[in-house]
């Protein structure tokens, strides 16, 4: 009998040993690409937190509601162009699993002109969402934030403007490169480029005195070294196949791409812009130099950490999608239960650090005694978070994988603005908890969302009918991409 057990014990560790590998693969380079390209703003906040409360409080709010949705909206619809392909072969999304599936269908002399679109419709965009930087300071004193602050984001919006273009250059080039499995490239660039950033930002900031403005034009060049180095990399010959020069044909059908890239764009765009709504919501508090940063420093710690999440959320998408599209919905359950172990090991680790070092990690961005303080009282609550989005990312992952994007979105609403953000404004406003009781409000949100997919995931999930569902698809979409589309 024991030796039995032992055998089954040796077969499930094997077994996870293997997906585990496969995970790391998709996952690893991933992480490395979004840690060292997040902490380029992660680092801006660092710098200019040492500069005064109210210039942290003025980029902090830049970057959570100017930036953020510019970010938002910028990576959610270059997700578009190649979404055909997800349907060709069997997964329900599009996000950064959709390149490598053209890839797959044999289009790779597509995938340049669809790049192209992408650069297309992120450069208009971008136009559009010049206003926004431009207006951004009577924009904020319309949302009711203070004035010294707002005035302050306003000059800092305009000079971090060629930020907005190099994202619009930027993520297309990622999709391109993920889509050939050049993810390591992608990684080692965003890291030296992060190195240039913190010694650039030193420079400028402290060395040479220019404080704001030199955050700016730190930043300014790392992201337009990023895009640039990367576009260089794409257009060397590297990728005769795919790259084969500028075509008119990108001009063709951009409408199409711009609506199949909607609903993708509202599971990312409600992340975002939840934490939007949390800086706005602290922004309108009593002192709101001193409470915008304090939770800025936190949103930017705990959205560093789910850089790690967001890794797993890619890999579970992509691991879920090929299971289920090969008819194995055993081992698709299993993916997710292999990245969310590993995602939730890491995010305890962030949990005990941040505990443990309650009342030093905000001396990292500030030398403010009173934001330090601030920042101190929210360790709590910013370890309950981390550990909530340490398995949150994995099951939107999951939902991507198996094509619920649009059911999820619809929860994620309920939870997120229905519940969450007038549950945190109740506790701030009503009950004069503050900063502390917004952010709860946001904790209890996601927690909703947490148990509900959980629920789903595991008792309402029918994964054999998953698999059928994704072989259908196949069936479904069996003939050229380009013509089933148009």
């Amino acid at each position: 009998m024991g030796e039995r057990r032992d055998d089954e014990l040796g077969k499930m560790w094997e077994k996870s040993w293997v997906e585990s590998k496969k995970v790391w693969h998709i996952a690893g380079p991933a992480i490395l690409t979004s840690l060292a390209q997040f902490s380029v703003n992660f680092a801006t906040i660092a710098f200019v937190g040492h500069l005064g409360d109210l210039e942290l409080a003025a980029v902090s709010i830049v970057q959570s509601v100017i930036e953020g949705f510019a970010f938002a909206v910028m990576s959610c619809l270059c997700s578009a162009k190649l979404i055909v392909h997800v349907n060709q072969l069997g997964m329900g999304s599009a996000l950064e699993t959709l390149c490598g599936q053209a890839v797959g269908a044999g289009k790779l002399n597509m995938l340049g002109i669809y790049m192209q679109r992408s650069w297309i419709i992120t450069c208009v965009t971008g136009l559009f969402l010049l206003p926004i930087y431009i207006f951004a300071s009577p924009l904020l004193k319309l949302l009711h934030q203070s004035h010294p602050m707002s005035n302050l984001a306003g000059k800092y919006c305009i000079w971090v403007i060629p930020q907005l273009f190099a994202y619009a250059v930027n993520f297309p080039l990622e999709k391109f490169f993920q889509s050939q499995s050049k993810v390591w490239v992608m990684a080692i660039i965003s890291m030296v480029v992060f190195a240039i950033h913190i010694l650039l930002g030193w420079l400028l900031v402290f060395k040479l005195g220019h404080g704001l403005v030199g955050a700016a034009i730190a930043g300014n060049v790392s992201w337009c070294l990023l895009a640039f180095t990367q576009l260089v990399y794409a257009v060397s010959g590297r990728f005769r196949d795919a790259w084969t020069g500028f075509s008119l044909s990108a001009l063709k059908s951009l409408s199409g791409f711009v609506k199949l890239s909607l609903a993708s764009a509202i599971m990312v765009c409600l992340e975002f812009w939840y934490y939007t709504a949390m800086i706005l919501l602290v922004g309108r508090l009593k002192n709101p130099e001193i409470a915008v940063g304090a939770i800025s420093i936190c949103v930017n710690l705990h959205l560093w950490t789910m850089m790690i999440a967001l890794g797993f959320n890619i890999a579970v998408s992509v691991r879920v999608s090929n299971e289920l599209g090969a008819g194995h919905p055993g081992a698709a359950k299993f993916s997710v239960v292999v990245a969310a172990a590993t995602s939730m090991f890491f995010a305890i680790i962030f949990c005990t650090t941040i505990l443990s070092t309650g009342n030093h990690f905000p001396k990292l961005f500030t030398n403010k005694p009173l934001v330090v303080k601030e920042t101190s009282k929210l360790r709590y609550l910013l370890a309950s978070t981390i550990l909530l989005n340490g398995i949150l990312p994995v099951l939107n992952g999951v939902a991507v994988g198996a094509g619920w994007q649009f059911q999820v979105a619809l929860i994620s609403i309920a939870c997120y603005y229905i519940f969450g953000i007038p549950f945190g404004a109740l506790l701030a406003f009503r009950f004069n908890l503050g900063v502390q009781g917004i952010w709860s409000g946001m904790v209890a949100g996601a927690f909703l969302l947490t148990v509900i997919l959980v629920f789903i995931i595991l008792y309402r999930t029918n994964w054999h009918q998953e698999a059928l569902q994704a072989e259908e698809r196949i069936k479904r979409w069996g003939g050229p991409a380009e013509t089933q589309l148009y």
